[in-house]
């Protein structure tokens, strides 16, 4: 079974793909870590490779890549990242959502940083993304068509999405 698992920042996608890699007994890969591990390879911030990667559309497309490739040499494997649902074909495309406020409080304890400092680089990073996303792929990214599930996790704690997606597992 294929998985992808989108949301943006602080919507607890990691968070998710680690309680459903655990329940299932597969492994999952995430964007993220690939994006981050990237940032910190050319001794960059995330804020300041997000920048960066704006005028740089190799980046986007070797995450995507190498996503995509994994994705396909597996039998069972959660895919985790923004646009993974749209280069990964997958059994269940699930989308995370989360209030502003919620995002920015999770992202300023996780981060150890001011609520407004994470405020702001999440506008920052969001738009920076979006124009991205547009400009190399002709993705709107505030679309949710090609999702089967969309779930608000600032309704529910980890462990009440992940049965929530169990749940949908044994219907699909």
């Amino acid at each position: 079974m294929i998985i992808t698992l989108g949301g943006l920042a602080g919507t607890g996608t990691t968070t998710t793909a680690e309680l459903l890699s655990e329940k299932l007994d597969i492994p999952y890969i995430s964007a993220g870590f690939v994006f981050r591990q990237m940032a910190s390879e050319r001794g960059m911030s995330v804020l300041e490779f997000s920048e960066f990667a704006e005028g740089n559309d190799e980046i986007d497309k070797e995450i995507d890549k190498r996503q995509a490739e994994l994705a396909k040499s597996a039998d069972n494997l959660i895919v985790e990242g923004r646009l993974s649902a749209y280069f990964v074909e997958a059994d269940l495309k699930l989308w995370l959502v989360t209030p502003f406020d919620v995002r920015s409080q999770r992202i300023a304890e996780r981060e150890s940083k001011s609520i407004d400092l994470a405020r702001e680089e999440i506008i920052t990073r969001e738009e920076s993304e979006a124009l991205r996303y547009k400009d190399i792929h002709g993705i709107d990214i505030k679309n949710m068509d090609i999702y089967d599930l969309i779930i608000n996790t600032g309704t529910f704690d980890p462990e009440k999405v992940s049965e929530i997606i169990l749940t949908t597992l044994k219907v699909i």
